[in-house]
């Protein structure tokens, strides 16, 4: 099975100007084909330091990945780093011109000679044609050279050779796939070509198939306390991701199919429903909010609910939910009683944040009683609303799947 890397080229993006949206794209497809992915990058628009990261990711992995610097303009040096990288010059291609004068005149214009630049690829690149976009795309295939394999007898393309020594030394066969930097270009192009090429030449017939289970009510460090044997497995592999007051249990199989990924999944899945029980609320794309409502609707009870201090966050969360400004947390309980009146509801649940001391107070009205709740957070101020109203969410799915909710 063979593994990639990608390499993000951008000064942009390590400026914070744009937001990288094509590696988690081109993760999610490699993924999805049965690749894996070790490592990404970004690098600013240096040829020197891409042509490093390229010769460093050759030497790790069969697939290499750039998106970005396919330009016009002076500062897009992928394909000038490519060729360095691997030791080439590179080349005009008359029928890569041709395809970005067609496309250009497609707006009534005339290609610049700047231009000119997006029909040179290094020596020996296979060209992809750009339908959607100006700046033709290339793939380099490497094979495998030894150290052994170097030319000893000839004193000149013996110090060539010194000069490029992580060229020559390369431990695997290789193939160099650069992309536009455009996610829109990007991905037609990664699906309509660059997919079927990498089925075709690594004879990938495996897939990875993923399921995100999602917790609350119990911390990272309690989760894993439960579930560490499992995180040691090869396949599935199993790891823990935290968020404000929920985390995520990643299961990852790889598999010769769909089915059989399935089934992997499935086994491990029930294991961790059965350590943590009612502490994963929910898989994939359910969310918190959603469980929930659903364990109220379950009882068949009717809910509203008042937030202060949350921007309307939990507003945004439950359905005919108020919010209230500056309600202190005393009044609380007093104003839940009257919201849960006026709207005949069967529950009302109620939550008063204090970002700047990091408290929250919550006020939750059953059928059969009420309950208060206060809690201090440990974390950054600006996560205090998300923390609240996720503890508040998961303290009302709980309550309400208990058989005597009180």
């Amino acid at each position: 099975m063979p593994s990639a890397e990608i390499i993000t080229i951008g000064t942009e993006i390590l400026l914070g100007e744009i937001v990288d949206t094509n590696t988690r794209h081109i993760a999610r497809v490699l993924r999805n084909m049965g690749v894996d992915l070790y490592r990404t990058i970004t690098i600013g628009d240096n040829t020197q330091r891409i042509a490093d990261a390229i010769r460093h990711s050759m030497e790790r992995a069969e697939i290499v990945i750039t998106t970005g610097g396919l330009g016009p303009t002076v500062d897009d040096p992928t394909r000038e780093a490519v060729a360095r990288a691997l030791g080439v010059e590179t080349e005009f291609r008359e029928d890569l011109w041709e395809q970005v004068v067609e496309v250009i005149s497609r707006y009534g214009r005339k290609p610049s000679e700047n231009q000119r630049r997006q029909a040179y690829v290094p020596q020996g690149a296979i060209a992809i044609k750009n339908p959607v976009g100006t700046a033709p795309c290339f793939i380099v295939e490497r094979p495998q050279v030894h150290g052994a394999e170097r030319s000893l007898n000839d004193p000149e393309r013996a110090h060539r050779e010194d000069e490029l020594e992580d060229v020559v030394e390369q431990r695997k066969e290789s193939v160099i796939i650069s992309l536009p930097g455009v996610p829109n270009e990007m991905e037609y192009i990664l699906h309509e070509s660059i997919v079927p090429y990498l089925q075709k030449r690594f004879n990938l017939h495996e897939i990875i198939k993923i399921r995100i289970l999602h917790c609350s009510g119990l911390g990272e460090g309690m989760i894993d306390e439960k579930i560490a044997d499992l995180e040691t497995l090869s396949n599935p592999t199993v790891g823990l991701a935290a968020h404000t007051g929920v985390v995520d249990i990643r299961i990852a199989a790889k598999a010769k199919n769909e089915a059989e990924a399935d089934r992997m999944i499935a086994a491990i899945e029930r294991d961790v429903r059965e350590r943590l029980g009612e502490v994963v609320f929910g898989a994939d794309e359910d969310t918190l909010a959603d469980a929930a409502l659903n364990a109220v609707a379950a009882r068949g009870w009717t809910l509203t609910a008042i937030e202060s201090g949350l921007d309307g966050l939990l507003a945004r969360k439950i359905p005919h939910a108020v919010s209230v400004t500056n309600l202190q947390s005393s009044n609380l309980m007093e104003a839940l009683r009257a919201a849960r009146l006026e709207a005949k509801a069967d529950v009302a649940l109620g939550i008063v944040a204090n970002v700047a001391e990091r408290t929250a107070d919550f006020g939750l009205i059953l059928p059969r009683g009420e309950k208060t709740h206060h809690i201090t957070y440990g974390g950054p101020p600006r996560s205090v609303q998300r923390w609240a109203v996720n503890l508040a969410l998961d303290w009302l799915r709980r309550r309400a799947m208990e058989s005597e909710a009180v």
